[in-house]
């Protein structure tokens, strides 16, 4: 099984921000935005976009004189010593932040072994997570978020998935061909949200945006009850601008 490489905005995104960091890093005593601009080569504009990102989730951080250095979130992520901790509850943080943003429930997924898993989310009283009354491992035909999964694999990773999980009629909007399933997901744009609109449960609307990292397909997604459905675009749309400061938190 390979991954589709078709890089999206938030990809370039975080590749100019991991330029940003490592000149930042390679001048310990800081650096500021002109000579950002000029060793890194991004555009002024851009890169001022780039360095509120950075300093919101503190990767970078101004010092008295207004240049840069790195932050504290950077230092914790670039420890060998419990990484993996760290990158969870940063990972976390950035989850509630978006979950109190969108309000709605928002969820973390990684495509492994041939499964799709919710490795963490965030939820609230007043943004409940989805019920999953069927195994997402088993419905990726009909949630956003194994939809989304799916369309980062190629074709051969979809067909495999499908024999071996095969699409259950979950609710009358439920695909349940192959055929007709795997056309949509060819078709599926990598810069626009999946979207699951009752497939999975009667009363629940989902979006899911891809965040691919090395060789491992991920996603970021977002769930709420139908009544909230006239909110899902916009809120899909704040989910696309939050993928990048995910995806650069899995790329350290």
């Amino acid at each position: 099984m390979a991954l589709r490489h078709e890089p999206t905005a938030s990809y370039h995104s975080v590749q100019d921000a991991l330029r940003v960091l490592e000149t930042v890093g390679r001048r310990g005593t800081g650096t500021n935005e002109t000579e950002l601009a000029r060793e890194t080569g991004i555009a002024t504009e851009r890169l001022t976009t780039l360095l509120r990102m950075l300093r919101r989730e503190a990767y970078v951080e101004q010092i008295t004189d207004g240049a840069y250095v790195t932050g504290a979130a950077f230092a914790r992520l670039g420890s060998a010593d419990g990484h993996r901790q760290a990158l969870r509850d940063t990972l976390q943080r950035a989850l509630d932040r978006l979950r109190d943003r969108v309000g709605a429930a928002v969820y973390l997924s990684r495509y492994v072994d041939g499964e799709v898993r919710v490795t963490q989310y965030a939820d609230s009283p007043a943004t409940p997570k989805v019920n999953e009354w069927v195994d997402f491992r088993y419905s990726a035909h009909a949630t956003a978020v194994g939809k989304s999964l799916l369309t980062q694999l190629d074709h051969e990773g979809r067909r495999d998935h499908l024999a071996r999980h095969r699409p259950a009629r979950l609710t009358s909007r439920t695909i349940t061909s192959d055929r007709l399933l795997l056309s949509k997901l060819a078709a599926q744009p990598p810069t626009a949200p999946v979207l699951d609109l009752q497939e999975y449960a009667v009363g629940t609307v989902c979006a899911a945006v891809p965040l691919t990292a090395g060789s491992t397909a991920g996603c970021l997604a977002l769930s709420l009850p139908l009544e909230h459905a006239h909110r899902l675009r916009r809120a899909a749309d704040t989910l696309n601008r939050s993928a990048a400061p995910m995806l650069l938190s899995l790329a350290i």
